[in-house]
């Protein structure tokens, strides 16, 4: 599993989580998985939760998409350090999104890829994105 996917699939899953009836239970799991060096770290892990949801909420309510963006955005720079710090925390975070969202495979391995070209004359064929299997024009 790439780990930017895994990433962005843990920040989507603890933000959508957070407006949910389960956040109660998930955000123990993520707690524990973010605090995993001490009893402070993990205190600390549950405060950011607590003030992310919060803020997320009240985004939410103000209908403040940049801000419930910011929040996501947050979680995956969190995510990412917390999984460069311990590898092992990857195991840890790949079986809870198996237990808290047991779609997130097929999300995450379904990519958007949108491009934009812009300032400038082209004169030829312009070819982006990924995963090409053929670039010769038929």
């Amino acid at each position: 599993m790439d780990v930017a996917a895994l990433v962005t699939a843990g920040a989507t899953t603890i933000v959508g989580l957070m407006a949910s009836d389960a956040w109660n239970y998930a955000s123990g799991r993520f707690a524990r998985l973010l605090g995993r060096t001490d009893d402070r770290a993990r205190a600390g892990a549950d405060g950011g939760l607590r003030a992310s949801r919060a803020e997320l909420l009240l985004a939410r309510a103000d209908g403040d998409e940049a801000a419930v963006a910011q929040v996501e955005e947050g979680w995956r720079n969190r995510l990412r350090l917390a999984l460069e710090a311990d590898p092992q925390a990857v195991r840890e975070l790949t079986e809870l999104l198996d237990e808290v969202n047991p779609g997130w495979r097929e999300a995450a391995s379904t990519s958007v890829v949108q491009n934009t070209i812009t300032g400038g004359t082209f004169n030829g064929t312009v070819i982006q994105g990924r995963d090409f299997g053929s670039t010769n024009p038929a």
